[in-house]
């Protein structure tokens, strides 16, 4: 459904170009959801921009729902949905109306829209708020709305651009909750970006992320987790040589990597801490260690990404 090869993007500044995409190359299947992943001016907006014909690439090709962003961009419009990271409904306009202007805006039968925009209301929530305002909308239902707006022409690919910021995690869970139950009864394509890691990992099958303009990883959260940031064996013992001796078994675990010693404990990075564990208490056991406290810490897709970038997804939304 998207399909993009050696995509970039280069803007001339005062003081001098600047690459913010260099060299995107992605595939993303029919029905999918993909969440692409990146710290603030990492090329990744751009990159969307680029997809959603909003901005033209400076070199590279890309394709979404078969057609080209740059030859075909009214085919490629038709075939998608965009929900930006602010609210598209006017505070002024009412709620069903809005759809309907959407309606019109996608040259859609009138009869059509009518029970396209019922069945919107219906689905994401919104009876009873037909004859609202913008104004009078909560956070969830405005980004309710947004939804609507967005699969108001029946779109084969949604683009959700950091859809839940700003929502309070009641509103994030239900915002969710209907896109999910969306996606299970059409079988849409959704590409979200987000600076929520929670949502990354619960809801993507694939996740991308980019750094300083270029795709660095993409895989599935689980996969990612396990090869680039591993599991976190952690043991304390009794004294300091039992200490030493845990770290050198823990050295020579399967997969074992990242072998740390602070006092009486030791951590060691694997791929399957769980299954691991007990053949490490098993070896320490074997040498007369006492083995005080044991767990094993499964890794974030902030982990991930600390590992990929240096630092903290969370924080590069901060700054």
């Amino acid at each position: 459904m998207i399909h993009a090869r050696d995509l970039t993007r280069t803007f001339k500044t005062k003081a001098g170009a600047v690459e913010a995409v260099r060299g995107l190359s992605l595939d993303v299947a029919e029905g999918e959801l993909v969440a692409f992943l990146g710290p603030n001016g990492a090329g990744k907006s751009t990159s969307v921009r680029m997809l959603t014909t909003l901005l033209p690439p400076t070199s590279g090709t890309a394709s979404v729902g078969g057609s080209d962003v740059v030859a075909e961009p009214a085919a490629v419009r038709r075939k998608i949905g965009y929900v930006g990271q602010k609210n598209g409904a006017g505070v002024y306009y009412k709620v069903r109306n809005e759809l309907l202007t959407q309606g019109r805006a996608q040259r859609m039968d009138p009869a059509v829209a009518r029970r396209r925009a019922d069945e919107l209301i219906e689905m994401l929530e919104l009876t009873g708020l037909e004859d609202r305002t913008g104004a009078k909308l909560s956070g969830g239902q405005k980004r309710r709305l947004d939804v609507a707006l967005g699969l108001m022409h029946n779109p084969e690919i949604l683009f959700l651009d950091e859809p839940t910021t700003g929502l309070d995690p009641h509103s994030r869970a239900n915002l969710w909750e209907h896109i999910d139950r969306l996606r299970k009864a059409t079988g849409m394509t959704i590409f979200l970006t987000t600076h929520y890691l929670d949502e990354a990992d619960t809801m993507a099958e694939r996740v991308m992320i980019m750094d300083n303009g270029r795709l660095i990883a993409d895989d599935t959260p689980a996969r990612l987790k396990a090869d680039l940031a591993g599991d976190r064996i952690s043991v304390s013992l009794t004294s300091t040589t039992e200490a030493e001796q845990a770290a050198g078994i823990a050295a020579n675990l399967p997969g074992a990597r990242e072998t740390e010693v602070c006092g009486y404990s030791v951590a060691v990075t694997v791929r399957e801490g769980e299954a691991i564990l007990p053949e490490f208490i098993r070896r320490l056991h074997e040498v007369g260690a006492q083995v005080a406290t044991a767990s094993v810490k499964r890794p974030t897709l902030d982990d991930v990404f600390l590992g990929l970038t240096g630092r903290s997804l969370r924080e590069s939304a901060v700054g």
